[in-house]
């Protein structure tokens, strides 16, 4: 009952509050110790695609045991000096494993760019957000940017780390963040992460791939119930769901597309170079800034009934089967 009522107070806490600017955030945290491990790990190993492999590979065990024991033995300390302690930290760290609030708030900051400044503006809102070039980006490009970041992140920033919360309490989820930041940071198929960040791409593939597909359910639930076009969702969500290279980022931006009966992805740049990424979803009538928070209503719809459905389904396997 512990972590399910951390989890619930964590929920409404970034619901209400977000991720305050003043606060410390344990991401922060894992970010310094990436770069860290990176300059310490990297000179150790061969400069071949083996020895950056394995390099990278030291890093991913090392961060994530790091991250697993650091945060166990601080519940342990916190425990000791008072129960309550303990549950606040639990409660902290539920809060800020998860990302909902901060992404609508991102989001909208592009809308409001693109409804009343210049697309100037709304380019560098965006930019914030996506890991895409985003200099050249027309007002569609970066609307289309926009939303598919909400719905990826609606898995990778909301659902996932409750996935694993409710799973394993604040400590594993803390790992599972740990896990989506080393991909966020070292794991791209460019010249300097395509053999150092395999091992944290793979690892993120791995430890997303159940919750990814949950959350594609819960967007297309979300879609019916938010009075979108959730027959579109599903059709879509089978049709297109393996139109990325990961296994799991298209997952809930087919669902998106089809809801909003808008056409995602394409064509894009990153780090300056071309990627032909294919279309995700039918274009039945133009994308347009208004999509942005339409998504969000659907993130925040779905983000609910993961909540209702996970902690539901840990009060029947842990409370009345055993």
């Amino acid at each position: 009952m512990t972590i399910l009522l951390c989890a619930l107070a964590g929920f409404l806490l970034d619901l209400v509050l977000g991720d305050p600017a003043w606060m410390p955030h344990p991401v922060v945290f894992m970010g310094n110790g990436i770069a860290f491990l990176e300059k310490h790990f990297r000179p150790e190993f061969p400069q071949t695609p083996r020895g950056e492999f394995w390099a990278g590979f030291c890093l991913v065990l090392s961060l994530t045991l790091d991250t697993l024991l650091a945060s166990c033995l601080l519940l342990w300390l916190a425990g000791k000096v008072h129960p309550y302690l303990q549950w606040a930290l639990m409660i902290l760290w539920s809060w800020q494993v998860l990302a909902m609030k901060g992404l609508w708030t991102e989001s909208i900051h592009v809308f409001d760019r693109l409804k009343h400044g210049t697309i100037e503006e709304a380019r560098t809102a965006v930019s914030r957000i996506v890991g895409r070039d985003t200099q050249s980006l027309t007002e569609e490009g970066v609307t289309k940017a926009a939303v598919e970041t909400v719905a990826e992140n609606f898995s990778d920033g909301v659902i996932a780390p409750m996935f694993y919360l409710l799973i394993g309490g604040p400590p594993l989820a803390l790992c599972y963040k740990a896990v989506n930041t080393m991909d966020s940071m070292i794991g791209y198929k460019n010249e300097k992460y395509l053999y150092f960040g395999r091992a944290a791409a793979r690892l993120d593939d791995a430890a997303n791939y159940l919750p990814s597909r949950f959350s594609a359910l819960l967007l297309i639930a979300a879609a019916f119930l938010g009075g979108r076009n959730g027959r579109q969702a599903w059709r879509i969500w089978r049709r297109d769901r393996r139109n990325h290279a990961s296994p799991n980022s298209a997952q809930t931006e087919a669902v998106m597309a089809g809801a909003l009966e808008v056409q995602l992805a394409g064509p894009a740049y990153y780090f300056g170079e071309y990627c032909d990424k294919p279309t995700i979803g039918d274009p039945i009538r133009p994308i347009e800034p208004e999509d942005i928070p339409r998504a969000n209503r659907l993130m925040v719809l779905g983000s609910v009934l993961g909540l209702l459905l996970l902690g539901g389904l840990r009060f029947l396997i842990f409370h009345c089967l055993f």
